[in-house]
């Protein structure tokens, strides 16, 4: 464990005490059958829904910009299901930390393991590649028992005992968690034949991105990737979650990207984005659609983001 960090249970502050609270009664739906708990991860999305404000206005947005073929009606219809897929992704976030192997093993399938066990065996480092998909958690636990250990990138939240929780439930699958600013930590797993769990796709400001469609629509991007994979020579392989609709899991590994890291570091974000894109189209309602997508883009493009009341 790194030195300044805290374990989890010394976090008893009473700022601490709702999540505590909420975490204790995770658990608990977690010990029931896994129907009964997915139904009420469903409702807990449900009852978010009808509460609307922002979150159901960003949500409508980015259905809006990314789908605008549909009717009125089947957009409405996709940002209820995404919310009930939100609702359940806290369930699964649960079952992601505390759920036996056996169960785990008993709800999935997986394919394309033999990707990441042939690059790994002629000693390439291995990007897999995936994105924010409500499912990525407890997908996770179903990676780290069908393939090598591998390290995952996490986000720190602005609240240290909020990235705690999230950087803990993470190492019940990953052999280290990388803060994904660091790159240095990534480089060095994959020169040395490991994996790396990365997951770029959600809006990124910083030096290193560019603006590249995402369903047409100007997107942030982080070129982060490309350079990843040069610099620790790695292979690139996607890998997406889905939850299916009898409430299994079926993990999928695609090939690696081809001709990846290129010449062109925006035409290889583009091969990422492409093939991010033909999997949010299997499962629409499972894309974290939440997220500001389409933020901190260039004053010459529009604020996607500036007139949200109507939509709440």
């Amino acid at each position: 464990m790194v030195a300044n960090r805290k374990p989890l249970h010394r976090y008893t502050a009473p700022s601490t005490w709702p999540t505590w609270l909420g975490l204790g009664l995770l658990r608990m739906v977690c010990w029931l059958p896994h129907p009964l708990a997915l139904a009420i991860g469903r409702g807990l999305g449900r009852l978010a829904h009808l509460a609307g404000g922002e979150r159901l206005a960003i949500v409508r947005r980015n259905i809006h910009l990314c789908f605008p073929d549909l009717t009125a009606e089947q957009r409405d219809d996709l940002a209820r299901r995404h919310f009930a897929a939100l609702g359940i992704s806290v369930i699964e976030m649960g079952l992601g930390r505390w759920a036996s192997d056996e169960r785990l093993l008993a709800l999935t399938t997986i394919e394309g393991v033999d990707h990441v066990l042939h690059a790994v065996n002629s000693g390439k480092g291995v990007i897999l590649l995936s994105a924010h998909f409500t499912t990525l958690e407890v997908s996770g636990r179903v990676l780290s028992l069908n393939i090598p250990p591998f390290d995952a990138v996490y986000r720190k939240s602005r609240s240290v005992f909020a990235t705690e929780v999230l950087r803990t439930g993470r190492e019940r699958s990953a052999a280290r968690t990388i803060e994904k600013r660091d790159i240095k930590s990534m480089v060095r797993t994959l020169r040395a034949g490991g994996i790396v769990w990365y997951a770029p796709d959600q809006s990124y400001n910083r030096k290193g991105a560019e603006v590249i469609p995402f369903f047409g629509v100007p997107s942030m991007h982080t070129t982060a990737t490309s350079t990843l994979a040069r610099l620790g020579k790695a292979v690139t392989i996607p890998y997406f979650p889905e939850r299916t609709a009898d409430g299994r899991y079926h993990l999928t590994i695609l090939p690696p990207l081809e001709d990846f890291p290129g010449d062109d570091l925006i035409e290889d974000t583009n091969k990422y984005v492409r093939v991010l894109e033909e999997q949010v189209r299997r499962c629409p309602e499972q894309y974290l659609w939440v997220h500001r997508k389409f933020k901190d883009l260039p004053d010459s493009y529009p604020d996607y983001y500036a007139d949200l009341d109507a939509l709440k």
